[in-house]
């Protein structure tokens, strides 16, 4: 039995390297509770194997940064709030990659009305799209361990908490950097919030707000910006901001 298990797993894993291959039904028997043993394997093992604190003391031109947003039917996961869809973008240093990841998610429920018309994202649009557990094992096959980016991150943050822990019972353990690191350095007067507000004052042009592939580009464009910034200030890693931040 135990043999079986292994070479699940395995089989699995030699699956996730294929980064954009189809699943494979005969490898992944989902239960009714959307996940299974091999996707557990994998989730457990990448959190397990995830060293957050490397990346504090790379160089900031050479860190490797996926920019990501996602959007919910809700802000509170305690509460039964569930991910709709998830976007992503590659980031070196500060360059902005032609790699991204984009999924729509199956839920459970119908999306609130107010949520449908913020993100055109209908009900019609979720039935054949796949489950949160499918697409949270790509999105970090995507990831690998790399550092997550997010503006207003504690959004982010909550959901993919919750998410890990329901889906495969394993904590969340990878490192999100919020954007109002690098505002606060090199705007500290500014009590600016919004994404639209931050990109109104950069200049950057606004598209496809309220998608999450959109978002997570715009704020890649406003990280790219203000990590150039925070260079010329004589930052060099993450934990030069830290640092400059906490003396504020």
């Amino acid at each position: 039995m135990k043999k079986g298990v292994n070479m699940g797993v395995e089989s699995f894993l030699q699956y996730m390297r294929d980064l954009y291959g189809k699943v494979n039904s005969s490898v992944l028997n989902t239960n009714s509770n959307g996940f299974n043993s091999q996707q557990i394997a994998f989730m457990r093992r990448l959190q397990k194997d995830l060293k957050v604190e490397v990346a504090s003391r790379l160089p900031l031109d050479n860190l490797c940064t996926v920019v990501f947003d996602i959007e919910t039917t809700g802000f509170f996961p305690d509460k039964g709030d569930q991910i709709i869809s998830i976007g992503a973008v590659k980031v070196r240093g500060c360059e902005i990659l032609d790699d991204h990841f984009y999924s729509l998610i199956k839920i459970n429920e119908d999306i609130p009305e107010e949520i449908t018309k913020l993100t055109g994202i209908k009900n019609d649009d979720l039935v054949d799209a796949p489950l949160l557990s499918e697409v949270l094992v790509r999105f970090f096959e995507f990831v690998k361990d790399d550092t997550l980016v997010a503006h207003h991150s504690s959004h982010e943050k909550n959901f993919m908490q919750s998410a890990c822990w329901k889906q495969f019972k394993t904590p969340f353990k990878h490192r999100i950097v919020d954007t109002s690191f690098l505002f606060q350095t090199v705007e500290p007067k500014q009590s600016i919030v919004t994404l639209e507000d931050w990109c109104l004052l950069s200049e950057i042009p606004i598209l496809d707000r309220h998608h999450a592939l959109g978002d997570a580009r715009l704020t890649a464009i406003l990280w790219t910006k203000y990590l150039e910034k925070v260079q010329e200030m004589g930052c060099r890693t993450l934990q030069d901001i830290y640092e400059r931040v906490a003396r504020r």
